[in-house]
């Protein structure tokens, strides 16, 4: 085989393989992989940032290209990092809509539902509220920017090629998935605590006076009692989710470096 031969192999090597964590953090991560977005920019920007960052590992092949079972089973290892590190951000955002459809349950708005394209279904209007107000503060927050700078620190401990499924990865998820759980709960407490007393205190009224048409009377107050309460809830969201989103990243990028080979 020639020398053109040789670094033409290794240069599509390294490039499949950085394409493909590339391409599942872009397809997977908040803003990257919004369906808003068409899937002709979403390639392209997956196809730009490869090109930037397979130079640096295009001079030797990380994988035999020729064996496909290896190379298919690296291709495998590299994707399932870039979809922690999306799947992993986009589970926290996601979480926040918890708050939105509780306070919609129990504030009896959960009927007034909108088409989210983004979602490909229908989600009460108060969470996509929560979930585009969170999703403004991770761009304020320069969230895009670290999750690129978590990708390229991947490449700094796992090189294409070394990437490793670990049981890191499971551990990791689940502790977002509780941390995003529990931003919504946290989120939604002042709407669901006062509520429940709404709830309690029309159920008694309802019941000493009768003549009172407590369902008009109660839907109206319950109405008014969430627009009041989602400012706090909006505020208690602004409060919680930096401090999440910052321990979010950590743990992903600690999941992943404890996958390294141990010397």
């Amino acid at each position: 085989m020639s020398l053109i031969e040789t670094f033409l192999l290794n240069y599509f090597g390294a490039f499949i393989l950085v394409l493909a964590r590339v391409g599942a953090l872009v397809a997977t991560a908040p803003i990257f992989g919004t369906k808003a977005a068409p899937m002709q920019f979403r390639a392209f920007l997956a196809i730009a940032l490869t090109m930037l960052v397979t130079p640096m590992f295009s001079t030797t092949s990380p994988v035999d290209v020729t064996n496909l079972f290896l190379f298919g089973k690296a291709v495998v290892n590299e994707m399932l990092v870039g979809l922690l590190l999306g799947l992993g951000v986009m589970i926290l955002l996601t979480g926040v809509q918890v708050s939105g459809q509780i306070v919609s349950q129990m504030g009896g708005t959960a009927v007034a539902e909108a088409f989210d394209p983004t979602l490909d279904t229908n989600v009460s209007v108060y969470s996509q509220l929560f979930y585009f107000l969170t999703l403004t503060m991770f761009v304020l927050l320069d969230g895009h920017r670290l999750l690129i700078g978590a990708l390229l620190d991947t490449y700094v401990w796992l090189p294409p090629g070394e990437a490793a499924l670990g049981p890191s990865y499971v551990e990791a998820l689940t502790s977002i998935l509780g941390q995003s759980f529990l931003l919504g709960i946290r989120a939604a407490a002042p709407a669901m605590i006062a509520l429940f007393l709404s709830t309690l205190v029309l159920g008694l009224i309802g019941r000493t006076m009768p003549q009172i048409n407590i369902l008009v009377i109660g839907f109206g107050v319950n109405a008014m009692l969430t627009l009041g309460c989602l400012f706090v809830s909006l505020g208690a969201i602004a409060w919680a989710f930096p401090q999440q989103a910052g321990q979010a990243i950590d743990i992903l990028r600690d999941a992943i470096k404890q996958t390294l080979p141990k010397a």
